[in-house]
């Protein structure tokens, strides 16, 4: 009788340790933060996007609004294009909003965020985004500080 009850707790455990590691999942792929109701879509062009990837966050003072939808790259105009799914809640973004990529800490993952601007008209569905600002590369910051230290020693 005692070996049916372990058996039981054991099978206990192992259910609660695969929905423990489902919702570590679902956590870290960012698939349980944002419900993706009723959307609109936006567009910004990027000269360089870095490790942004689809399904990232689009951000605005914090707060998560949207999702990156698509990304694809223009070969007329040399630069990324990025399509957002914003939330409908979230439809007031003058037009004059700036998005940039961010990194969130040292080597976290890349989100879009959203500067709203001063105009009066808002961002309406299928809408470009013109004031962008890329990515920054690691790679490049150090670079051009290499590049600079080795001159000056000249």
């Amino acid at each position: 009788m005692t070996s049916r009850k372990i058996e039981i707790l054991v099978g206990l455990f192992v259910a609660g340790a695969i929905a423990a590691f489902f919702m570590l999942a679902m956590s870290v792929s960012n698939m349980s933060s944002y419900s993706g109701g009723e959307s609109y879509e936006l567009k910004a062009r990027f000269d360089n996007i870095g490790g942004l990837k689809v399904r990232s966050p689009v951000a605005a003072g914090g707060v998560t609004i949207g999702r990156v939808k698509d990304i694809q790259y223009n070969t007329e105009t040399y630069e990324a294009e990025v399509l957002m799914s914003i939330d409908q809640r979230y439809d007031k973004f003058p037009v004059d909003t700036a998005a940039s990529i961010f990194t969130s800490g040292l080597l976290g993952e890349q989100f879009i965020g959203f500067e709203p601007g001063a105009e009066e008209e808002y961002l309406k569905d299928g809408d470009v985004i013109d004031l962008t600002q890329s990515a920054l590369v690691l790679e490049q910051i150090i670079g051009q500080f290499l590049y600079s230290q080795g001159s000056d020693s000249e």
